[in-house]
């Protein structure tokens, strides 16, 4: 079960994940993401203080929504990172990728005015 709340922060949009980001649920994280997107907000901070869990799907939607946000001048940076979760983005490599901030007004702070 993965729930999604996407609310508009200035040009920043905040997405707060909460459950498990795995085979089943990835998806959705990547359709919501990708509309984002597609409107325009590239600026985006994945709120991660919900996620007891991410899976090597979990991590490939990072990857692409990443990509894409930068593609459009924009960044996908993450927010709340449990420790479980960010050994699984340390063993992965994700770290040295992907911004992490303590909280999500850090990380929305982090693009600027």
């Amino acid at each position: 079960m993965l729930a999604i709340e996407i609310e508009a922060r200035g040009a920043v949009t905040l997405v707060e994940i909460t459950g498990s980001l795995d085979g089943l649920t990835a998806g959705d994280l990547l359709e919501r993401c990708t509309a984002e997107l597609a409107r325009g907000r590239a600026s985006l901070v994945a709120g991660f203080g919900g996620v007891e869990y991410t899976s090597s799907a979990g991590l490939r939607v990072l990857l692409a929504v990443m990509k894409d946000a930068r593609a459009r001048e924009g960044d996908l940076r993450l927010a709340a990172v449990r420790p479980e979760v960010m050994r699984v983005l340390d063993l992965a490599g994700f770290s040295g990728i992907l911004k992490i901030y303590d909280d999500a007004e850090a990380a929305i702070a982090s693009f600027g005015a």
